[in-house]
């Protein structure tokens, strides 16, 4: 069975993403309950870790553990993160094929 899990963050709310979200990407990756996790920047979520010093700090400790981050490229474009987000080592893509693709095929996925 496929241990991968994607996660499509799309809440903005700054205790969710450090007490649910960031939390448990980091300390899964830590214990090695999954081989590789993805959380997907989507939407508000691209200002919040575009603007937020203490979310970037968190982004940073999950990253360091495992964890990789990509966000929606067009999201980035239209709220001006771009920049911040590739400084933090994020990846910018197009998702809406990707997202589709797994969906579609059944693969392990979180929306926050």
């Amino acid at each position: 069975m496929d241990n991968k899990l994607h996660v499509l963050w799309t809440n903005d709310n700054v205790l969710t993403a450090e007490h649910m979200l960031l939390l448990y990407a980091t300390k899964t990756m830590e214990f090695k309950l999954w081989d590789e996790i993805t959380i997907i920047i989507w939407g508000a979520t691209s200002k919040l870790v575009a603007e937020n010093e203490h979310i970037q700090k968190l982004v940073a400790e999950a990253q360091k553990a495992g964890v990789k981050f990509s966000s929606c490229v067009k999201c980035a474009e239209d709220l001006g993160t771009t920049q911040a987000l590739l400084a933090q080592g994020i990846e910018l893509i197009a998702w809406g094929k990707p997202l589709t693709q797994l969906i579609k095929n059944k693969n392990h996925l979180i929306t926050i």
